[in-house]
């Protein structure tokens, strides 16, 4: 289930780094509002998946508890709710874009860019959000593969239409920055379109009747109960990211452009781990909602050890070939220089937070989410933005770099304590 999630997540992950070098082609006042955009771009995606995982996570328990129709009423509600939640961002979104961008940048150019990349991006908001709650859905029954087309077409889709929208070759107009946000929102309509095609040619084994569609209290509690601290958790690198941005900004535009770059690059390493929490998180809800206690320890110590794996061969590239890395995505040697600076610090911490990532995603797939959003303000919030802000006025940027390894040790071994404790409770 993990390696079907894990190839589309690489595609993915390979959309978020050719979608940057193409519009870094444009310039880097281009490259530099998409990044102060992406912000509000994970927001949107972190609350569509993050109610998801709250839907998938619920269907798979009561799956496991031979209670069909309350599974099939949580998927019916997951989507009406999802969509509700595409509406509400696209309309505060646009309305709040400007004066997000205003808070980081006096520069008209790049708030112009990012103007015209944030409100097309937005208006495909109820699509996206629709999208992420059928993926979870086909995920929660083990239609793995299903997720795995409809995500590499998505993603395939964009890269294609990247370039031919962008700089407008053959019949296609000339977009720009534009072309960049349109390529993304057409790329989503066909994720979306697969599904509900998918789902007419072979039917899931939940019903979608409109009985269910009617809100029941007590599963909307349990959808929320699990969807809201699973949105923070994924909400939490957005706000981390915009307040790097103004810490970072007091250094240079250079430095605020690196962060942008290493979180392009940072997808797609975790990324495909992401892949293989989503392959995680359907067996381990089932099997801890038949009790299999033992289950549920052999999936985690599984994932675990492959995820550890992944992220040390992004260790060994970020020191390897740094250079190369930045180079994709800047051509001054200003950048170039920061960059590998910040990548060679930054990736001390990488294999060391495949426990905290597994472990966030266990703690979801249990039904326990306060904890794994614990875990997850220790990583974005708690920790790394005071060590960031203290480093920075004694070792300068590189104290900020050094923030983000010295955190991922503390909240690793934090997140396999709160395992350990909770897996005692139901073993």
């Amino acid at each position: 289930m993990g390696i079907p999630m894990m190839l589309s997540m690489l595609i993915n992950s390979l959309y978020n780094i050719v979608d940057g070098i193409f519009v870094a082609r444009m310039s880097e006042d281009a490259m530099m509002a998409i990044s102060l955009v992406y912000p509000v771009q994970n927001l949107l995606h972190s609350i569509a998946v993050g109610f998801g995982v709250g839907t998938n996570a619920v269907i798979a328990i009561f799956l496991g508890s031979r209670k069909g129709d309350a599974a099939s009423s949580a998927a019916s509600q997951g989507i009406l709710l999802n969509l509700c939640h595409g509406l509400l961002f696209m309309v505060f979104g646009i309305l709040f874009m400007r004066p997000f961008l205003n808070m980081f940048t006096s520069n008209e150019t790049v708030i112009a860019y990012g103007m015209q990349y944030g409100i097309i991006v937005l208006c495909f908001s109820m699509i996206h959000t629709t999208e992420l709650s059928f993926e979870k859905i086909f995920q929660s029954v083990g239609r793995m593969k299903t997720s795995m087309i409809s995500l590499g077409s998505s993603c395939m889709i964009n890269i294609i239409l990247d370039p031919l929208l962008i700089f407008g070759i053959g019949p296609f107009p000339e977009m720009g920055i534009r072309g960049a946000a349109l390529a993304t929102g057409i790329g989503q309509t066909t994720g979306l379109c697969i599904y509900l095609l998918a789902s007419r040619i072979k039917p899931l084994n939940l019903q979608f009747k409109m009985q269910y569609f009617k809100p029941d209290k007590n599963i909307c509690r349990r959808l929320y109960g699990i969807g809201i601290p699973a949105t923070l958790n994924m909400a939490l690198p957005s706000f981390l990211i915009s307040a790097l941005n103004i810490l970072l900004g007091t250094f240079s535009d250079t430095q605020v452009l690196v962060l942008g770059i290493y979180y392009k690059l940072q997808s797609f390493l975790y990324l495909p781990a992401n892949g293989m929490i989503q392959g995680m998180r359907p067996i381990m809800s089932y099997n801890y909602g038949a009790r299999e206690s033992s289950r549920v320890r052999s999936i985690y110590q599984t994932a675990l050890y492959i995820i550890i794996l992944i992220l040390l061969a992004g260790t060994v590239l970020c020191l390897a070939v740094p250079d190369q890395l930045i180079h994709l995505f800047s051509d001054n040697t200003e950048t170039i220089v920061a960059g590998r600076r910040a990548l060679r610090i930054i990736c001390i911490g990488f294999t060391v937070s495949g426990v905290s990532v597994v472990t966030a995603g266990a703690l979801e797939a249990m039904g326990k989410g306060i904890h794994s959003l614990l875990i997850s303000c220790m990583r974005y919030i708690v920790l790394i933005l005071p060590l960031a802000f203290i480093f920075s006025h004694f070792f300068g940027v590189n104290g900020v770099w050094h923030a983000f390894w010295i955190t991922e040790v503390i909240t690793a071994v934090t997140s396999g304590l709160i395992f350990y404790h909770q897996y005692r409770a139901i073993a």
